[in-house]
């Protein structure tokens, strides 16, 4: 099971820690255990309840008749008002229950509601990434078990390829080639760019995860893109990025190169004239306008 510390319940549910110990010594809703160094700690079913407190509360439930309720009243309430809220924040405490029972079931009927509800790319972009950041935080601090994060990613990644593949293929337009480079293996946000591209009829070849430039290069030339599109999350070493950059840059001086990703974004790195720096996949909504814009113009 995995434990949270009560700055990983602060950061998950809204809630200051200050409050929570408040309501810790007031209410005794928790008992937390403690490390050797007397630091609470929080297991799985101490974050359900404070996710949970965090949606009764914004629905107006005062602490003191949230106190009285028993779990199963707990979860009754929040369901009903999850499946009616349009409130955001309600949805990603939907989420992350789901993550923790690593529920898949519930983490669809959150999803799929939301889809039906705001339709897929605000769910994207407003409920599921915001909700995927708060995860790799916790993953990265050892607050979540990794089981619980791939679980999770695996569910969005499947979506993300369901949702693609039920869109057409438009053989006219101009062609986007994206791929991750060796060693880079977060693909979720490439996905969505591969999905975002295709749902607004452009072309794309999706080659995946940790590509070594040498193959990349060859289908450059078999399918000579207009654009490629790469993501640098983790990958190249940051001591490299620059070279890798300089070399997407001239190896693919016909296209024009979109880079974004953390190694990247906000960092000092040169590119040539034929690259831009996305700082978020927010940026290739103007470049599809001019892709489409384009094409038409052609035809």
């Amino acid at each position: 099971m995995s434990v949270y510390s009560i700055k990983d319940l602060e950061h998950l549910s809204g809630i200051k820690a200050h409050t929570i110990r408040i309501w810790e010594q007031r209410y005794h809703l928790f008992s937390p255990n403690r490390t050797e160094t007397n630091i609470r700690f929080y297991n799985e079913d101490d974050l359900k309840l404070i996710l949970n407190i965090a949606t009764l509360r914004s629905h107006g439930y005062k602490i003191s008749k949230i106190v009285d309720m028993n779990d199963r009243e707990i979860h009754e309430a929040v369901h009903d008002i999850c499946k009616y809220s349009e409130s955001l924040s309600d949805q990603m405490h939907s989420l992350t229950n789901s993550m923790v029972d690593i529920d898949e079931l519930a983490f669809l009927e959150v999803l799929n509601r939301n889809i039906e509800r705001y339709g897929f790319e605000k769910v994207m972009t407003e409920i599921v990434y915001p909700f995927m950041n708060k995860v790799g935080i916790l993953w990265l601090t050892n607050a979540i078990n990794p089981a619980q994060e791939h679980f999770i990613s695996n569910l969005v990644r499947q979506t993300l390829i369901v949702k693609t593949n039920e869109v057409a293929i438009h053989p006219e337009q101009p062609l986007f080639l994206l791929f991750l480079p060796e060693k880079e293996l977060h693909e979720l946000g490439i996905l969505y760019a591969n999905y975002l591209l295709r749902e607004n009829g452009i072309r794309t070849v999706f080659f995946g995860q940790s590509v070594p430039l040498e193959a990349l290069e060859e289908a450059y030339h078999k399918l000579e893109p207009a654009y490629i599109l790469t993501a640098m999350i983790t990958a190249p070493d940051p001591s490299n990025v620059q070279q890798y950059v300089n070399l997407l840059g001239s190896k693919f001086k016909d296209s024009r190169v979109l880079i974004t990703g953390p190694r990247v974004v906000a960092q000092d790195i040169e590119i040539l004239d034929n690259m831009t720096i996305l700082n978020s996949f927010h940026d290739l909504y103007p470049i599809i306008h001019e892709t489409k814009v384009a094409s038409t113009d052609s035809n």
